[in-house]
């Protein structure tokens, strides 16, 4: 339905923002001024202490000084609890007095006739339900009592059991006035092609229901208790109300979860979503199959931002990512993606949660892969690179995919990224192909999995020149985050490219780097890779191959070097702890700000040392305002530093992370 600016302005006017706001914050007596309509509070979209959330009544709109989050009343209501806009609408109209107007006489007659099916799926629910609890169910509670099912988690999910007979809820139904059509229409009973009686479509089955965005039974989705019957999960068929490709199970209960933790879990079957609830995991959701629909993805990305999907490890639940993958790829954009998680092979998260407790759980989701990381190795895992064909057809394979992808800055992320690790899995190929005499294996030397301690080493380690000391690592840092984040590399290659770097590795991996991000950019990678200072490639693999091997934590080159040459997160802890964009771009940024204080400094000492012999009055003039300028770019590099350490803090605080290790210590300034 369509709503007049009218209508929206109307609501707005009769419902103070701040009322619809303070069910989720506490206001902040100090700053609040009620009487003026200025209202203050600690943000609601992020972790803080100090309050820097601002509500307007009189403009009606909030707005975040921390994390930018802003908008009006139904912006908050869909960004707080995943309604859509439709649905803030009409909830807010009902708080206000406002009166929607009356549908269309064709859309008034489908809502009636949706709100008619809702009422037999209802009946047939608690029929379901009554006869659990009867001496025909008891294989059905068997069952559930075998999967360790709580009677608190049946009730709220409302199990039932399906009777065995062949018309038992057909007959129950007509009792209660409903007709068989309208039966046919739900789902709930079929009629057979043949002109014999109509019979129930579930029979002997574990009934769970399956509920619509406000709660409202829709469906079903039964197990059957047959040994030998089959299918062993059957759904409702596709009815006006249920429409298996835009349903999410157990949406409405995971919703306001999802949003206050900002991350949602996504699990195969509802049995294994309920496990994970009564676990105390409420963020849960399941998609009925396996095959994500757009219209699925479009709803998980409602519930949070990048929502983790749960996969079995074996080759079905392998080749089901694959297919969601695909799927993913063109509706991605900036801020909006997927984490997967291979589950160990033959468990299924009740399984692990019953041996290891939800920590066990945890721990699989802890270490979900990026959808690049999917990709990259679904691609890369099946090609043969061996001749310069073979590579051209690989980059040819990830390029076509990534065109695919409608947002342009996320395309050219994605685009800029794969590069790069096509330009480090290609030298290795490379060398290991030199190395062997040409003798690659099959695949060239791409089936090896980066982190493989049977793997080559891209390049020989440094020696023991490594300098000690801030700077030194701040500038390895920068480095790496450009590699794990190439849309920041993009956008600020400028700066990165005239950023002063002490290091002489450094500045030469910096310039080469922003010569694949600029010159080199319509170059195939297979043309260019061994063009490449060879020293460009040590830092290339430290990101990709050993970031890649995780705790288990192959570390490449001389094992003295170990506290040095560490991976990303081992030099940047807080990027454990899965940070907001926003605070990596604000994190890259200080960074940038840091060397050019520094270049500043060295600029101005370099004037000092040239004007020894005498200083005159534009001298004098120049080396005072180039002196405030510094004075005042240390002053804003402190006062970022503060604030990040502060949100650094936060989220750590907000994943409840334990000895986590702090952001590296200040580079603003040589002082």
């Amino acid at each position: 339905m369509r709503f007049s600016p009218g209508l929206l302005d109307e609501i707005r006017d009769r419902l103070p923002l701040s009322e619809v706001v303070a069910r989720r914050v506490s206001w902040d007596r100090r700053k609040t001024q009620a009487a003026r309509g200025d209202y203050w509070a600690c943000c609601p979209f992020h972790q803080e202490k100090t309050p820097s959330f601002h509500v307007d009544d009189r403009r009606g709109r909030y707005k975040c000084f921390g994390c930018g989050a802003s908008g009006d009343h139904f912006r908050f209501l869909t960004e707080t609890e995943g309604l859509s806009f439709p649905e803030a609408v009409e909830r807010l109209a009902d708080q206000s007095g406002v009166s929607l107007p009356a549908p269309d006489p064709r859309e008034a007659a489908r809502a009636q006739q949706r709100a008619s099916l809702a009422e037999i799926c209802e009946m047939a629910a608690r029929f379901f339900q009554d006869n659990l609890a009867t001496s025909g169910g008891e294989a059905a509670r068997a069952y559930v009592r075998k999967r360790r099912l709580l009677p608190e988690t049946l009730r709220e999910f409302r199990f039932g059991y399906a009777p065995n007979g062949r018309d038992a809820l057909k007959r129950h139904l007509i009792g209660k006035g409903v007709d068989e059509a309208a039966m046919i229409e739900a789902g709930l009973v079929i009629r057979p092609d043949d002109g014999r009686p109509t019979y129930d479509r579930f029979r002997n089955r574990l009934m769970i229901p399956i509920q619509d965005d406000r709660g409202r039974v829709i469906a079903f989705g039964g197990r059957t208790l047959d040994p030998d019957g089959q299918p062993k999960y059957l759904n409702s068929p596709e009815t006006p109300l249920f429409h298996k490709g835009a349903m999410v199970f157990n949406f409405h209960r995971a919703r306001e979860p999802a949003h206050k933790s900002g991350q949602a879990i996504v699990v195969e079957g509802y049995m294994d979503a309920i496990a994970i609830w009564q676990a105390g995991m409420r963020n849960v959701v399941a998609a009925l199959g396996t095959a994500f629909t757009e219209e699925q993805i479009g709803r998980l990305w409602r519930l949070a931002p990048e929502p983790t999907i749960c996969f079995d490890g074996d080759a079905a639940g392998v080749a089901a990512a694959h297919r969601a993958v695909d799927r993913i790829l063109p509706g991605l954009r900036s801020g909006y993606s997927f984490g997967f998680v291979f589950l160990p092979d033959g468990k299924d998260p009740d399984d692990l949660i019953a041996d290891g407790g939800v920590d066990a759980f945890q721990r699989e989701l802890a270490g979900a892969l990026p959808l690049i990381d999917v990709l990259w190795a679904r691609e890369v895992d099946a090609a043969r690179i061996d001749t310069p064909e073979r590579r051209a057809a690989l980059e040819k394979s990830l390029d076509d995919l990534t065109r695919t992808i409608a947002d342009e800055r996320v395309k050219r992320g994605y685009q800029l990224d794969i590069r790069l690790r096509l330009s480090n899995l290609f030298y290795r190929q490379a060398r290991a192909q030199r190395a062997g005499g040409g003798g690659a294996g099959r695949d060239g030397g791409a089936g090896r999995r980066p982190g493989d301690p049977a793997a080559e080493p891209s390049v020989p380690a440094r020696g023991g020149d490594l300098p000690d000391g801030t700077m030194f690592g701040n500038e390895r840092i920068l480095c790496g985050l450009c590699l794990k984040y190439p849309d920041l590399l993009e956008h600020h290659v400028e700066r990165i490219s005239t950023a002063g770097l002490s290091d002489p590795l450094h500045a030469r991996f910096r310039d080469e780097l922003c010569r694949i991000a600029t010159e080199l950019q319509e170059v195939p990678v297979s043309a260019f890779f061994e063009s490449l200072d060879s020293s460009f490639y040590q830092i290339l693999s430290e990101v990709f191959e050993e970031e890649a091997a995780g705790a288990a934590g192959a570390v490449r080159g001389d094992p003295k070097l170990r506290a040095r040459f560490q991976d990303l997160k081992q030099r940047l802890p807080i990027l454990r702890h899965e940070p907001p964009l926003d605070f990596i771009e604000d994190l890259f940024a200080h960074y940038l700000d840091a060397l050019e204080v520094r270049a500043l400094e060295q600029e101005l000492e370099a004037e000092m040392a040239a004007l020894e012999d005498g200083l005159e009055e534009a001298d004098w003039q120049r080396i005072r305002a180039q002196s405030q300028d510094l004075a005042r770019r240390r002053e804003e590099c402190a006062r970022d530093e503060q604030e990040l350490a502060e949100k650094a803090k936060s989220l750590r605080s907000s994943r409840q992370a334990v000895g986590a290790g702090a952001l590296p210590p200040a580079v603003a300034s040589s002082r």
